[in-house]
């Protein structure tokens, strides 16, 4: 009788970037890449290059739904990672079918600006995702500007950065790692909160000085979603998918696509040497 192996199967559910540097594409090529298996619904598509967002389509909520349902029907998800929800009732949507299959392990990020600048996301859907679906998910990864509007702040430093997980986390009843990448600092930092541990974890590796950033949020949440699909914890799926993002952006520094932000490279080389290396640091 023939035994079949099992994938580490990651759903991500986000925008489509017909530049192929973000979005679902990114998100598909980081879950091959780091040895998952991609399945995807497409929420909305965009017009978009290196140098920005020109349009932007809905695809109609009924047919979320109906994607959703499809692959939720048949495939059993290790992990789920979600992005670009630009209007209410997509997360309505969204919201109702990941409680109505149940799932697990649930990483969202908040995509609200695109690197050139273009809003990405309705004040309306921001209100509708506090309210609605970051307290169902496990995880969100905001960077600076994000986690500022979502807890109506501003950051400024380190402390700051702590201050407003701990704060997004008792809020919303999950963990929260915010993304420092928008400091101009040496080092590129990222500050977990685990809720239920109620402990602190930091991130940090040395910045990279590049502009070809396209992608990064993305590729970094997809990474993490991964590694949680293959039985990590949450802190060794960061790190992980930390180690991953560094390599990217390292690599992708030295290529040019585009007339605008470039993005990272998805596939780095020494993606597998570096993280068991960096592993037997720990």
């Amino acid at each position: 009788m023939l035994i079949y192996k099992q994938y580490h199967t990651v759903l991500t559910i986000a925008g489509s970037d017909s530049s192929g540097g973000a979005g679902i594409q990114a998100d598909i090529k980081t879950i091959t890449a780091t040895g998952s298996y991609a399945a995807s619904v497409i929420t909305a598509l965009t017009a978009q290059n290196t140098q920005g967002v020109s349009a932007i389509y809905a695809i109609a909520p009924q047919f979320i739904a109906e994607q959703l349902d499809a692959v939720f029907n048949d495939i059993a998800f290790n992990a789920i990672k979600i992005g670009m929800l630009h209007k209410p009732e997509v997360i309505d949507i969204v919201t109702a079918k990941i409680l109505q299959w149940r799932v697990k392990n649930i990483i969202l990020d908040p995509v609200m600006i695109a690197k050139g600048g273009s809003k990405l996301i309705t004040d309306d859907a921001i209100k509708t995702l506090q309210e609605k679906l970051i307290p169902r998910v496990d995880l969100i990864t905001p960077n600076l500007n994000e986690a500022e509007v979502l807890a109506d702040c501003t950051i400024n430093s380190y402390d700051a950065m702590q201050d407003t997980a701990q704060k997004l986390a008792e809020k919303f009843k999950i963990n929260v790692l915010i993304k420092g990448g928008h400091f101009q600092d040496q080092l590129s930092a990222d500050c977990l909160f685990q809720y239920q541990e109620k402990t602190f974890l930091w991130f940090k590796v040395k910045r990279i000085e590049t502009i070809n950033t396209h992608g990064t949020g993305c590729t970094f949440s997809s990474a993490i979603a991964s590694y949680l699909a293959q039985g990590n914890n949450l802190a060794q799926a960061i790190h992980k998918a930390k180690h991953y993002i560094t390599q990217a952006i390292q690599q992708g520094s030295k290529y040019q696509l585009g007339k605008g932000i470039n993005p990272v490279y998805h596939r780095p080389s020494r993606l597998q040497k570096f993280i068991n290396a960096s592993l037997r640091k720990l």
